[in-house]
């Protein structure tokens, strides 16, 4: 391969990295705009500690957990820490995509986001200690190992793979997550959707049988945190290209901003139908759910069929949080049915619409998104079950009702500015 066109993908990717990484920033701001005040530098912590966290793990095992080379399809694990192979820095390795390092610091990138989708979700009742500890095992274990089945080459990669007599393959079948709709948001929404059950709902939100609304304290930073979510997942879908090339990667970002503004209309257009205003959260969600949905096929669809499914996506994201309110269970920023419920549908739609649609794809997806389920499932209520029993999962009524910031942290995020909020 040429000089140049290596230089150019690692570049490229390292851009691609610097994105993934600022939507750790729209995720921080995203909820904090849709929480109290009260909360916000323990939103804020939680956040930088699973970065901080990520990173590491990732570096200590959670890299070569997901990427153990030759494997049983299930698990294997080659070692602590980054041992750089001998073709790390050059063109041989990974295709001439990038090189060895980059490709670490990527993918550490993606290992933090589904605690991310977890912290939110959670927000404004979970003790601090807890949620820690469940970070650590979840990011360190559970992500990891659910992502070799796939990115690792594992059994889901190939899955329906057909060799003859002589080892050759005749048949390619195998599940297809572009960029972690079911691998990365889904895994992250399964745990969030376990932990709102354990934890119960926030004082106040359900009162009478019926959903009360705890409003946001501040809708414009949480509108910046979706804007550059949306600027971060350019690089979250463009990055999964694993190189520089023109055409894939040109097409990735079309679909994937189309899916986003289509989201967004849907999702707005549907609650201003069905609720009489114009909801500017529905339309936020409503963009974050069309970008989770394209995110397994922004590689296979066409411009219509990515506004398709974005436009789903949206009114699928206003019927969820009508579900979960139904159910009773309390998602501070509508985590579940933006991550969990659109990054399932993102994902059959694989099956359904592109370039590889077809019952047998589909039956794939479904398998996939079915063996994540439980992998996802069983474990986060063990660890928060544990967590329960050992060092608490939920702070107090008085610690709930006066701020965690001031009971975790002593200090206040605006400290000239308090309100008389509940």
């Amino acid at each position: 391969m040429d000089t140049g066109i290596f230089t150019a993908n690692n570049a490229w990717m390292m851009i691609c990295t610097a994105l993934v990484f600022f939507m750790h920033l729209g995720f921080s701001l995203l909820e904090i705009g849709l929480t109290r005040q009260k909360n916000t530098i323990n939103i804020l912590f939680k956040n930088i500690f699973i970065v901080c966290t990520g990173i590491l793990l990732y570096y200590m095992a959670g890299f070569n957990l997901m990427y153990p080379g030759d494997f049983n399809g299930f698990f294997g694990f080659s070692g602590f820490g980054l041992s750089l192979p001998e073709n790390g820095l050059t063109p041989d390795y990974a295709s001439g995509g990038y090189t060895y390092w980059t490709d670490f610091l990527f993918q550490a990138m993606f290992a933090a986001t589904a605690a991310t989708i977890v912290s939110g979700a959670v927000a404004e009742r979970v003790k601090l200690g807890g949620f820690m500890v469940f970070t650590i095992i979840y990011v360190g274990l559970v992500y990891p190992i659910v992502g070799s089945w796939q990115w690792g080459g594992g059994f889901l990669a190939t899955l329906g793979n057909e060799v003859n007599a002589a080892g050759e393959l005749v048949k390619e079948g195998g599940f297809h997550d572009f960029a972690g709709s079911t691998l990365v948001h889904s895994v992250g929404g399964w745990a969030a959707l376990i932990a709102i059950y354990l934890l119960g709902p926030r004082i106040g939100k359900f009162e009478d049988g019926k959903a009360k609304a705890i409003p946001g304290h501040n809708i414009p930073i949480a509108t910046a945190g979706v804007l550059i979510l949306w600027l971060g997942w350019f690089g979250f879908n463009g990055g999964s290209v694993l190189s520089a090339d023109p055409a894939t990667t040109s097409l990735v970002l079309v679909t994937t901003s189309l899916a986003a503004a289509a989201g967004g209309m849907a999702a707005v257009t549907f609650s201003t139908l069905r609720y009489k205003n114009f909801d500017l959260t529905m339309m936020l969600n409503g963009i974050l759910a069309g970008l989770v949905g394209i995110t397994a096929g922004a590689d296979l669809m066409s411009p219509l069929e990515a506004i398709t499914i974005g436009a789903i996506s949206g009114v699928i994201v206003v019927l969820g949080v009508s579900l979960m309110d139904k159910l009773k269970l309390d998602d501070p920023v509508g985590a579940v049915p933006v991550h969990l419920i659109c990054g399932i549908f993102g994902t059959l739609a694989v099956g359904v619409l592109g370039a590889k649609a077809g019952l047998d794809q589909f039956l794939y997806q479904l398998a996939g998104v079915g063996s994540i389920a439980f992998a996802c499932v069983l474990p986060t209520y063990l660890i928060i079950g544990a967590i329960k029993k050992t060092l608490g999962f939920r702070v107090s009524a008085q610690e709930e009702m006066e701020g965690l910031d001031i009971h975790e942290h002593k200090m206040d995020a605006y400290s000239d500015f308090r309100t008389n909020e509940n």
